[in-house]
């Protein structure tokens, strides 16, 4: 697979959703909660966060969108979310090139990156410890599933060109 990281537009909204889906169903499964926010999150809403300017990136397998993830911004923190990889693909590195660019894409004035996974969710965590987040602390997210949240400072890196 031959993946390359690109921006993503509110066209893509369909192909998000799908993969997003997709992707966060063994989550729902795991914790037998089937509302979470990105399994119920509509294709409006979608539209709405990629038209807003925060980093929304995605991973393609020439024009196959195989991975996605957004951002939240709110001052000198950004939230990664939504980072979603096609289940035909995942482990083959979508998700680990997703979540390294999207850091590198954080505004100047971001100090802090974060997110959070299920507590649960041993691979989710040891994933994101490998890729230099360090667990800050835990919470009930708003379907009571005890939740993990990471953290780590923003990667910069000027050389970054994103197709």
């Amino acid at each position: 697979m031959n993946v390359h990281i690109g921006q993503l537009k509110p066209g893509h909204a369909g192909e998000v959703m799908t993969i997003q889906r997709a992707a966060y169903l063994q989550e729902a499964r795991r914790y037998g909660a089937w509302d979470l926010p990105p399994l119920v999150e509509t294709l409006d809403e979608i539209r709405k966060h990629l038209e807003d300017g925060t980093p929304a990136l995605g991973a393609f397998d020439g024009q196959r969108l195989v991975g996605s993830v957004r951002s939240r911004v709110d001052g000198e923190r950004m939230e990664v979310a939504r980072l979603s990889v096609a289940p035909d693909v995942q482990g083959a590195g979508a998700g680990r090139k997703l979540l390294q660019a999207i850091s590198e894409h954080a505004p100047e004035a971001v100090k802090v990156v974060w997110l959070f996974t299920g507590a649960e969710s041993d691979g989710n965590i040891r994933f994101y410890e490998s890729a230099g987040f360090v667990r800050v602390s835990e919470h009930l997210d708003a379907v009571g599933i005890r939740c993990v949240t990471l953290e780590q400072r923003p990667k910069r890196c000027p050389d970054v060109v994103v197709r």
